[in-house]
């Protein structure tokens, strides 16, 4: 080394850790090992933490989860060509859900490129769609530079950012006081409080509503309490999107759980019969399908670009969600009693007895509700939970008992199978002291079932929860749904609990309920110790109450049709939202 110089990759890792990266995810490969190297001297140096995955694909969702659970920006890194292709995922997934994410990419060196050399690629044009900033570094002077601006691009436009980095650049020397990070001098934008006529045009809708709705997104993380206020004040029932499940209490009154499938059979009710929907925080994707069109509509989102996206909107603001839901609850009179927040709360309390009662079934064969009773049991008042996509997902936003200090979380709107799992390690990672539950499908977990070794080599003391029933069950209903026969969706029996012991973890097999609260507890004691466990969990393949189509309403189908069933979801206790509403 020169004597006042630095390595291009050195000077990118020191940038990556200016921005508070304290790991990065990745494998490594010829044409990325510069970049390998100048980590192992920073790791060894005690400055930041190299994780090695058993896939490309594990690091780059990980890294996205980094974003999802903590505010910063994850990192992921593959070598060129296939190590490329495998982030593609993360970086979709990132896009989105709007998370912030960097992605380093190796390439061949200059003298090879464009040359059809072995696994070159245009990586550029691989990412132009995914990536809100997409460079390939020309220079080593530049490298530090092109990270350190990516980085401020994935921040600034929530979202990830791609760098393809030459293979002949990283260990190349540069001055090393010729590069400066921008860390210290970033600023999020925060937009504004609505003006006082915005929020006076918006009550004045709400007051003339006689069925007015809160849905909310993502966007109200961290305004639970604003939301739980105006809910009360002007007779407000709460609905959300899926990806908001953590942020009102479980145990709301008036809260009517997300909509649509992934979903609670209060919250599609409440939905159809609305009149004005104040929307804050969201931009869900199935409002043109699930929303009534004739309702009133107020919008309230931090991001100019969502505003009248959805549905015809009569007031849009343009505002931070925790500084609007505070002024309107400031400017509004409190509402008068309302029939329809009580008919909505009741029809949430019946909701929660049905999960209630499902959850404590004991006759029959084991289905899912029993395991997510022992699920709550055994959580922590501020645990983790990385749920994976299929019925899980559906399940989980159904039955698992968020206490508001819990974080829930998934891959959303691209909804990745096999994000469990990798979202697991991004949570132990950053909250080492904090209980973190995967819970995933077989199908899923199968996907990324090899990482398992990562909470071993790491030690992560993760519980893994993986729902087996031999069956794709998301995609065997929707076949159902379609009045086609199964095709394309049996899985075969796979031992996870086997899979776990070959990795180093332990293993615990399920087939019995009454072996359930032995099995939890042994893993809690587990994760106490410091290890990883996973529980193999071998259910029915019943499927849940579908939501999005019931046939309990008398005015459309036949009491032979609404028997049929209540007898197929054990539904004799649920009543209707109309059923509540007659009672006044």
């Amino acid at each position: 080394m020169m004597a006042g110089t630095i390595s291009s990759g050195l000077a990118m890792v020191k940038t990556l850790e200016s921005w508070g990266v304290d790991h990065i995810y990745g494998i490594p490969g010829g044409s990325i090992n510069g970049i390998v190297y100048a980590l192992r001297d920073e790791e060894e140096a005690g400055n930041i933490k190299y994780i090695h995955v058993r896939h490309e694909e594990v690091g780059a969702l990980a890294a996205v989860s980094d974003g999802r659970v903590t505010g910063k920006i994850g990192v992921a890194f593959g070598s060129a060509g296939p190590g490329a292709t495998h982030l593609f995922q993360g970086v979709y997934d990132a896009k989105m859900d709007k998370v912030p994410t960097l992605f380093i990419v190796g390439q061949v060196g200059h003298g090879q490129m464009n040359m059809d050399f072995f696994q070159e690629q245009d990586e550029s044009q691989l990412f132009s769609d995914g990536a809100y900033y997409n460079r390939t570094v020309v220079t080593a002077e530049s490298l530090p530079h092109v990270v350190d601006e990516a980085i401020r691009q994935a921040y600034a436009n929530h979202g990830p950012a791609v760098v393809v980095v030459p293979n002949d650049l990283a260990e190349a020397q540069i001055p090393a006081d010729g590069y400066y990070p921008a860390a210290a001098n970033f600023r999020k934008a925060e937009a504004p409080a609505p003006t006082d006529e915005e929020v006076d045009a918006a009550l004045g809708l709400i007051k003339q509503a006689k069925k007015p709705l809160l849905y909310i997104g993502q966007g109200v993380r961290g305004a639970a309490d604003e939301a739980m206020a105006l809910s009360e004040k002007l007779q407000l029932p709460i609905a959300y999107a899926a990806l908001a499940k953590d942020v009102i209490p479980y145990d709301f009154p008036a809260l009517l759980g997300s909509a649509m499938r992934v979903a609670s059979k209060p919250a599609n009710e409440a939905l159809a019969e609305t009149d004005l929907i104040l929307f804050v925080g969201s931009n869900f994707p199935f409002a043109e399908i699930l929303f009534n069109p004739k309702a009133k509509f107020i919008q309230i989102d931090n991001n100019p670009a969502v505003l009248g996206k959805r549905h015809k909107t009569e007031v849009a603001m343009w505002a931070d969600a925790k500084k609007a839901l505070a002024k309107l609850s400031e400017r509004a009179d409190k509402a008068a009693e309302s029939d329809w927040y009580k008919a909505n709360v009741k029809n949430a309390d019946n909701w929660r007895e049905y999960n209630d009662h499902m959850m404590n079934k004991t006759d029959g064969d084991l289905r899912f509700e029993p395991v997510f009773k022992e699920i709550n049991r055994i959580a922590e008042d501020d645990a983790f939970f990385s749920i994976d996509v299929g019925d899980v997902t559906q399940n989980s936003v159904r039955l698992i008992k968020n206490s508001g200090k819990q974080r829930w979380y998934t891959s959303g709107l691209f909804a990745t199978m096999g994000s469990g799992l990798p979202g697991a390690l991004a949570s132990k990672l950053s909250f080492p002291d904090k209980q973190v539950f995967s819970l995933a499908g077989d199908g899923a977990e199968s996907m990324v079932v090899q990482d398992l070794i990562t909470e071993t080599l790491y030690k992560l003391p993760i519980i893994n929860v993986v729902f087996k029933n031999d069956e794709l069950g998301f995609i065997v209903d929707e076949q159902e749904d379609d009045q086609q026969r199964r095709f394309g969706v049996s899985l075969g029996g796979v031992d996870f609990a086997k899979m776990a012991e070959a990795q180093g973890v332990t293993g615990i097999s399920v087939t019995k309920q009454a072996d359930l609260p032995k099995a939890f507890d042994e893993a809690l004691e587990i994760t106490k110790r410091g290890e990883p466990v996973l529980i193999d969990v071998q259910i029915t393949g019943e499927r849940p109450i579908p939501v999005e189509q019931l046939k309990l309403d008398a005015d459309k189908f036949s009491a032979e049709e609404i028997e049929k069933f209540r007898k197929r979801y054990y539904a004799e206790g649920l009543k209707t939202l109309k059923e509540f509403e007659s009672e006044g």
